[in-house]
């Protein structure tokens, strides 16, 4: 990759909207809301950006958020924690606090 390529990409990935789904295989909430996180992906292609963490594979990554729940859903733009959901969240209130 060119470093202007990688430098632009970087900030972009800074700069965009992120959802962090903190989730686990045996979690019942979690696999209800497994399709809306796909719709939401879906439909918000290219705007956000959608990193699924595995607590049972990462604990560090969901004590350094501080995530006690799951499903957990964090949401960072630029970088910093804007909101926090915890369990079943309607499509729509997602929706909204990815705006």
């Amino acid at each position: 990759m060119h470093v202007d390529n990688f430098r632009k990409d970087l900030l972009l990935s800074i700069l965009m909207i992120k959802l962090l789904d903190f989730w686990a295989v045996w979690c019942g909430p979690c696999k209800i809301m497994e399709p809306v996180i796909e719709e939401i992906e879906k439909e918000l292609s290219g705007k956000v950006e959608i990193e699924k963490i595995n607590v049972d594979e990462k604990p560090a990554k969901a004590s350094e958020f501080g995530v006690m729940s799951i499903p957990t859903y964090i949401i960072l733009k630029d970088g910093q924690e804007v909101a926090r959901r915890i369990g079943v969240t309607s499509k729509a209130e997602l929706l909204k606090l990815l705006q």
